[in-house]
């Protein structure tokens, strides 16, 4: 019982002293008869117990993992005017399942400096032993948190050899920079949003009006009975209450007559804008739901759906229409600089889909690169980048490389064991090693090289296949392949 009171506690954020009500005492007594009520310190030390429990349960999960990617988000306290910045750790556990936990709220209140919130960051890291374990940083594309990641960067390289470098630490948030790209196209039908939303706010402002707005509704032989009113900070639900008004557009200018304090009837040239509009959104609703729900957890579906965010925006630009030009412009730009240069971990990740492999990225670089020789730079930059962390990942196992049956890799710096179980001698190996590096033809095929060139793999459902759960009833055939996908593809999202 109290494990649950202090469970309560932590998950609805309430005071201590809400062991002192007595309704929500009575609760557990009349569950329990043999409960006994807590005090405040009672109460406060359960939460700090829970809390260390848990703590040691992840470090020890943590302790088996192999890569971790972390994400960063502000949040702001419901209880206090304060923000912290959450720290999540994202992972794929020893059973091949993805997790996503909080590591910590770390206070950051502004002017934000970003060595100050790197060092707090590395702080929570080395806290839970995975300061040498971060595959990737993902953020929002705030100023400070350039120079954040740069420093966080600097520090952990200094410990430990970052994969490829270093040039898939840093990942900018997908969500983030769709509404980015949103925000600047709804800039441009700022007046219309804002009679709209005051006209929702208007009729739903009083029993009366709700109803007289009703009567021309019925009147109108409409089926929609609600209005929408949208948190301007959140795109989709702006969109969502431009959807729903847009289905009584009729009804607004009969109710503009009707109502003579009404003054924010939008026109119908207004209402010709916002169809518009909603048609070109939907498409980022749906990435948005891709890139940030539930449903779809891994990162390998990223890039189709980044090129459907490009294909809308071009559309939309070469229209003859003047009104989406001049929105598409804005959003073009946004893109071109976010997404204009080739996005290693979103594209390693498509071509780590073994459905779709080099074709992913070889059908999707020509819509989002201007000419025939930059999609073929950029496809060359994503197979050398391929190559060069598989490297990394065979160095970081070599035991697992080695004993891959069919698939071996060629590891001679290892311990090799000879004749009578004596290990090999160094000028042998190094003999070999240099006879190796001869031969212009590998003396076995990569696990790489065995994956990209086999056929691609065809789901019975394409609705529910899952890339993890594909690697992992491969991982005995792919040993070292696998573990560089699921640090790939575990998803990174930061909202």
């Amino acid at each position: 019982m109290r494990e649950i009171i202090a469970s309560g506690i932590m998950v609805h954020e309430r005071p201590f002293s809400i062991v002192d009500d007595d309704i929500f005492m009575w609760a557990f007594e009349y569950a329990n008869p043999n409960f006994r009520r807590v005090s405040r310190k009672t109460a406060r030390s359960d939460c700090l117990q829970l809390y260390e429990a848990e703590k040691n349960t992840l470090k020890k999960i943590l302790n088996n993992v192999s890569k971790v990617s972390i994400t960063t988000d502000m949040w702001k306290s419901s209880h206090q005017v304060v923000e912290y910045m959450v720290v999540t750790g994202h992972f794929v556990d020893a059973s091949w399942n993805l997790e996503k936990r909080v590591l910590n709220f770390i206070k950051a209140p502004p002017p934000r400096r970003g060595t100050d919130i790197a060092n707090a960051i590395f702080k929570c890291l080395r806290g839970w032993g995975i300061e040498n374990k971060i595959f990737s940083v993902t953020v929002e594309n705030a100023s400070y948190n350039d120079s954040c990641v740069r420093s966080l960067k600097e520090n952990m390289s200094l410990s430990s050899k970052l994969v490829l470098d270093g040039q898939l630490f840093h990942v900018r948030c997908c969500a983030h920079i769709l509404n980015l790209l949103v925000q600047d196209g709804l800039n441009t039908i700022k007046d219309v949003i804002h009679n709209v939303r005051e006209s929702v706010k208007f009729i739903n402002s009083s029993d009366a009006r709700l109803k007289s707005f009703h009567e021309v509704v019925e009147l109108k032989g409409l089926k929609e009975r609600k209005l929408i009113l949208d948190c301007p900070t959140r795109w989709n639900s702006t969109f969502l209450m431009l959807c729903t008004a847009s289905k009584f557009k009729h009804a607004f200018s009969d109710y503009n007559e009707k109502e003579p304090h009404y003054k924010y009837a939008p026109s119908f040239e207004d209402w010709d804008k916002i169809e518009k509009v909603c048609k070109l959104l939907e498409v980022f609703n749906d990435v948005t739901h891709v890139i940030s729900g539930s449903d779809y957890p891994t990162s390998n579906l990223y890039l189709a759906e980044i090129q459907r965010v490009k294909k809308v925006i071009d559309n939309a630009a070469e229209c003859f229409d003047m009104f989406m030009r001049d929105m598409a412009k804005p959003m073009k730009a946004k893109f071109d600089k976010y997404w204009g240069e080739c996005n290693l971990l979103m594209s390693i990740a498509c071509v780590l889909d073994p459905r779709m492999k080099l074709n992913g990225i070889k059908i999707t670089f020509p819509l989002l690169y201007k000419t025939p020789s930059d999609v073929e730079k950029n496809v060359e930059k994503v197979k050398n980048a391929l190559q060069d962390l598989y490297l990394d990942y065979v160095n970081l196992y070599s035991q697992d490389a080695t004993s891959t049956s069919g698939h071996s890799e060629v590891n001679v710096e290892s311990s090799t064991l000879v004749d009578g179980g004596q290990q090999m001698d160094k000028g042998m190996q190094e003999l070999l090693s240099m006879v190796y590096q001869s031969q212009s033809i590998p003396l076995t095929k990569s696990e790489l090289e065995t994956y990209l060139e086999e056929n691609l793999f065809v789901p019975s459902s394409t609705s529910s296949f899952c890339a993890l759960a594909w690697w992992k009833n491969n991982s005995p055939k792919f040993k070292v392949l696998s573990k560089m996908a699921s640090d790939i593809l575990c998803r990174r999202k930061s909202h």
